[in-house]
């Protein structure tokens, strides 16, 4: 039975229509469906279903102008302002650059994509939103006043795909991976480590060896992955805000990675969320999530690269923050790094 068949599209608008301010994905974890389901159930009337592949789908994006990007996992919503400027297609991983709104997309999950046009009380806006086979959200681009409008209609009559089902029925989603470990080949990875020349490689040698990110970092330990404070995050962003050092930010999910790269300046704690307001860029950070922080040190052919990054109770990666590189070191964000809250024992091993 899908995960949709306990409420059928009528029910489902009819729920949107009780509860209009309920963030869609709130609404959809109430009713007990997938993001997708509520959108699915426009389709014919607010939404159309269009083409998902990035390669069909991110050349139109780019001519719409200035447009909001967000990407988001269970943990934190990445949100920036920009427009996409150079897009470079591939079968397997594709990438948007620009100074504003760069991203890396994993072309096998963007399953499902609609455009949206909706009424709300601000006026009609207009989105396109893309989902993996679960309904889960992979990526969205929203329109801003500044957009083609004209460019809009025109990406939705091209790449409509002419499905008018109001049904959504969805895969099972992939359970976590927790931390993947083989005690046998630390001494490996740790020398392999050593070796490496560019972070990039980083994944390619844990998957040789059979392990993950997180199963890497808890076996490699010190120097090259220390645990620290769950705290640890929030310090990095007040710091990061305060003393104006330029950070690379990355949110990503299995589909899409989206990076922000500059300053940091307004920081709006409101509840479990940390809240980064500035005009271009917002991130938002259920900070009660984070179970494990690691600072992680990589060697590159530029000098080594020092991360901070967040993992949430099932091993999932929230976020990663790095010193943004110019044509020398980042010596402030290595300094600040180096001073973050070690974790306790009991919660490294946790």
């Amino acid at each position: 039975m899908s995960e949709t068949s306990r409420i059928s599209p009528d029910a489902i608008l009819a729920a949107r229509a009780e509860r209009p301010k309920l963030r869609a994905r709130d609404l959809a974890a109430a009713l007990g469906v997938p993001e997708a389901a509520l959108v699915a159930a426009e389709t014919g009337r607010a939404a159309t279903r269009i083409a998902a592949h990035p390669n069909a789908l991110m050349p139109a994006v780019t001519e719409l102008g200035e447009v909001m990007a967000l990407t988001r996992n269970e943990s934190a919503v990445h949100e920036r302002v920009g427009s996409y400027l150079e897009y470079h297609p591939g079968e397997h991983a594709t990438m948007v650059l620009g100074p504003e709104i760069d991203l890396r997309t994993f072309p096998k999950h963007w399953a499902h994509a609609f455009a949206v046009t909706e009424e709300t009380e601000a006026g009609l806006r207009r989105s396109l939103q893309v989902f993996d086979a679960a309904g889960d959200a992979v990526h969205k681009v929203h329109l801003k006043p500044a957009s083609d409008v004209a460019a809009f209609d025109r990406l939705v009559a091209t790449l409509a795909t002419g499905d008018e089902s109001r049904e959504f029925d969805a895969a099972p989603r992939t359970p976590p991976e927790g931390a993947w470990i083989r005690e046998d080949r630390i001494d490996i990875l740790r020398k392999e480590w050593e070796r490496m020349t560019d972070t990039h490689q980083f994944l390619r040698l844990v998957s040789k060896l059979k392990m993950n990110r997180l199963g890497a970092y808890r076996a490699a330990g010190a120097p090259y992955a220390e645990p620290l404070a769950a705290e640890a995050v929030t310090a990095m962003l007040e710091r990061s805000a305060a003393e104006g050092i330029e950070i690379m930010l990355f949110v990503g999910n299995p589909g899409c990675i989206q990076i922000h790269a500059g300053t940091i300046h307004t920081l709006t704690p409101m509840g479990p969320w940390q809240n980064v307001m500035d005009p271009r860029f917002n991130l938002h950070l259920r900070a009660d999530h984070v179970a494990e922080v690691w600072r992680v040190w990589k060697p590159t052919q530029r000098g080594p690269a020092i991360s901070v990054e967040a993992f949430d109770e099932e091993g999932r990666l929230i976020l990663q923050c790095f010193g943004k590189r110019k044509e020398a070191e980042p010596v402030a964000w290595n300094a600040m790094a180096a001073e973050l809250a070690p974790a306790e024992t009991a919660e490294a091993t946790a």
